[in-house]
């Protein structure tokens, strides 16, 4: 037989770990002794940034996470929102950046798969899935290997399992050419008497072991996932897991069959840091002790060692703890579905994590101090400063500079992206991407649920506080366009490392920005996620705060639609000064980065929103003016409609500015002249800017034929990338 002998401690070893000298001296001091090979995998996996939130905890703390609708805050699987009549909404969205980058296909095929069972984990069918997918420029030698593979992965995963993809968005800038972000949501719908936790109870109670088997995929992959990119990365290739849909679908059924027998205590998806961060968790969320024997581990690759075997994050995993008596129920469920059920361990008393293997005693850990007490740093950060004020732009020709938008495959059609998604599978989606938030409706209901991701990174880098109002806003006005009241939000924190001050300084002020927002627009943070060390080479990504969120419509006839129709009227709901800093069209004509990100004004974005909700019988359709402005939003509007239009102005700030609290609406005459009234009463701003119709687009009488800018607007994607 062969034995394997575990390496010495070394500093290299240590440090290959991700483990600092301070950090090491506080496990010597917690445990009073060298660890073993396996204890220092257990503590680099669970004080890894991935999973101990240790740059971030302080700043996480300040975000409001409560509210009458909120069910579950952060600190679980998933959030959960009440979405009446004895019915929950629970979701979230996480990232896997860095898997992806160095495998695109099962990097993002995996970041589909580990949101998915975060939300089935809770005891919730999945309804709906979103990615927000950030590229280095088109042009970077790796883009397009990265697009094809991202993309492909999250289809391949997301279709095979069956949840209809139903939004997000995609965007490329030279600042994600070393890093790209993949940012996956998964929203599920469960009973809210029928909702499963982590945290384990009763002592002595067997702890099971549920799905796949384990192999030596992903060992070591949230440790990867916490630190930046170097020339290294190929050697990274073996920490990203490989997923397998169609046994997560086999499992999705296997533990929603397996929770209404009544023999789960509590159960955890195995994702990052695998049996290690899964047992950990369930552990000291019931302030109890694990103890588990590896032996017992089903396992597919020869001759594993405890060190493979706690840290493999090997996919489509779970850990539950078991009401003993109802152990053979349980088990004939998982036979039933051809998956792996095996008592691996039991709780204990003791607030100790022991691991054997082989008879032999591989870890001897206070559980605690692996979670609850894992670092917690207070970075030193910078206020980001303040940007010098824009300079003079140059007026410019209206279709000339809508025809720069539709043309870059920032704000060009995504539907080669979305036409690769199964969009209609479960024959609920009521809305599907393409034109502002997805819709699925609540099956065997009148309710739908609306979602939508947003962020602007060039708002925030320019100004971190403004920009992360902006994302909370834009989300907000994304759901109240489709008629949704806005109900609460999941937050992805994609940033470079914290250990710059300055990139400290754009979190800490983004934050701040996403707190006061989701604070003042009554959508609190839910769950969520905090991706940092996206870096190569010491150059990190524009600040992502991707902001996630959920609206809800109780009954299906509230929503407003996109039918815009010849002869409808164009109104703008808010004022437009022509804001261009940080704008559209300042990057994508004229290269600049420079200016402020628009001022978000919370009251009035509560206003408007509640304005376009309670004025929703007088819309026809109805979109938020955000990147690009009005001549984008229009422009939108009529070519989804197949419709022309006019705009008054051929003004470029008017057309091109991106003032935020804004909305177009398209509707009848008569129904445009009960909205002002309306407006007017409320002390609104609501103005005409023009109509829809003809087969033109035309702005301030420079125009061009809507067929020849639709080509345009649907064939530059695909004409970059296919």
């Amino acid at each position: 037989m062969c034995i394997m002998t575990e390496p010495a401690i070394t500093q290299d070893l240590i440090s290959s770990h991700g483990i600092n000298a301070d950090e090491y001296q506080r496990i010597l001091d917690i445990i009073g002794r060298e660890p073993s090979f396996t204890e220092l995998g257990i503590f680099s996996a669970m004080w890894n940034e991935h999973c101990s939130y240790k740059s971030s905890k302080k700043w996480l703390r300040s975000l409001p996470t409560t509210g009458p609708q909120v069910i579950c805050g952060p600190g679980e699987n998933a959030g959960i929102v009440d979405i009446g009549d004895g019915q929950a909404l629970v979701f979230k969205m996480e990232s896997h950046n860095h898997p992806s980058y160095i495998e695109p296909y099962q990097g993002a095929a995996t970041g589909v798969g580990g949101i998915l069972r975060d939300v089935f984990t809770m005891g919730a069918r999945p309804i709906a899935a979103m990615n927000s997918l950030s590229f280095g420029s088109p042009d970077h030698r790796k883009t397009r290997q990265l697009v094809h593979g991202v993309v492909s992965g999250v289809g391949g995963y997301g279709n095979c399992f069956g949840v209809p993809t139903v939004g997000g968005e995609v965007r490329f800038d030279t600042a994600y050419d070393g890093n790209c972000l993949v940012n996956a949501f998964a929203a599920g719908l469960a009973d809210t008497d029928k909702i499963f936790y982590s945290a384990a109870s009763g002592v002595g109670m067997p702890v099971v072991y549920l799905g796949a088997k384990t192999g030596r995929d992903g060992v070591g992959g949230a440790t990867m996932a916490s630190a930046e990119f170097d020339d290294t990365i190929e050697d990274k290739r073996p920490t990203v897991q490989v997923g397998d849909p169609f046994t997560e679908k086999r499992l999705m059924e296997a533990t929603l069959e397996l929770m209404a027998t009544g023999a789960v205590i509590s159960i955890q998806d195995m994702g990052a840091a695998g049996l290690t961060c899964s047992a950990v968790e369930m552990g000291d969320k019931g302030n109890l002790g694990v103890r588990l024997d590896l032996g017992k581990v089903p396992t597919r690759e020869h001759a594993m060692t405890a060190y493979e075997m706690m840290l493999s994050e090997s996919q489509e995993r779970m850990l539950m703890v078991l009401r003993p008596e109802l152990e053979a129920q349980a088990k004939a469920v998982f036979d039933k579905w051809d998956l792996d059920f095996a008592i691996v361990g039991e709780t204990i008393a003791e607030d100790r994590f022991l691991i054997m293997h082989n008879g032999e005693l591989k870890a001897d850990l206070p559980l605690k101090a692996l979670s609850g007490n894992a670092p917690e740093y207070d970075r030193p950060w910078i206020e980001t400063p303040a940007v010098t004020p824009l300079s003079d732009v140059p007026g410019i020709d209206p279709i000339d500079g809508l025809n720069a938008l539709i043309s870059s495959p920032n704000y060009a059609s995504k539907a080669w992206v979305y036409e690769q998604y199964d969009t209609m599978v479960m024959g609920d989606s009521a809305r599907t991407p393409g034109l502002g938030s997805g819709i699925v409706r609540i099956h065997g209901t009148d309710k739908a649920v609306a979602f939508t991701s947003d962020v602007t990174p060039r708002y925030v880098k320019a100004n971190p506080y403004e920009g992360g109002k902006q994302a909370v806003a834009e989300a907000y006005r994304n759901l109240c366009a489709v008629g949704a009241l806005p109900l609460a939000t999941t937050d992805n924190l994609n940033f470079g490392n914290p250990e710059k001050p300055e990139i400290m300084g754009q979190f800490v002020g983004a934050l701040r920005g996403i707190g006061e927002a989701v604070a003042a627009l009554d959508m609190p943070i839910v769950s969520g996620n905090v991706s940092l060390y996206n870096e190569t080479d010491g150059v990190g990504i524009l600040p992502t705060p991707t902001i996630g969120a959920v609206g809800l419509l109780t009954h299906t006839d509230q929503i407003i639609g996109k039918e815009v129709r010849e002869g409808h009227v164009a109104l703008v709901l808010g004022t437009t000064e022509g804001h261009l800093g940080q704008s559209a069209l300042l990057l994508e004509v004229f290269g600049r980065r420079d200016g402020d990100a628009p001022h978000v004004d919370l009251a009035l974005e509560k206003a408007h929103g509640t304005f376009i909700r309670e004025n929703r019988e007088l819309i026809k359709a109805c979109t938020d003016l955000s990147d690009g402005g009005l001549a984008l939003a229009a422009f939108e509007l009529a070519e989804e409609a197949g419709v022309g239009v006019i705009l008054d102005s051929g003004d470029t700030q008017t057309l091109f500015g991106e003032d935020q609290a804004r909305y177009l609406i398209a509707c009848n005459f008569d129904q445009a002249e009960a909205l002002m009234v309306n407006a007017q009463n409320a002390g609104l701003h609501l103005e005409s800017v023009g109509k829809f119709g003809g087969d033109q687009i035309s702005f301030g009488g420079v125009k061009a034929p809507l067929a020849e800018m639709s080509a345009t607007y649907r064939g530059a994607f695909e004409k970059t990338f296919a």
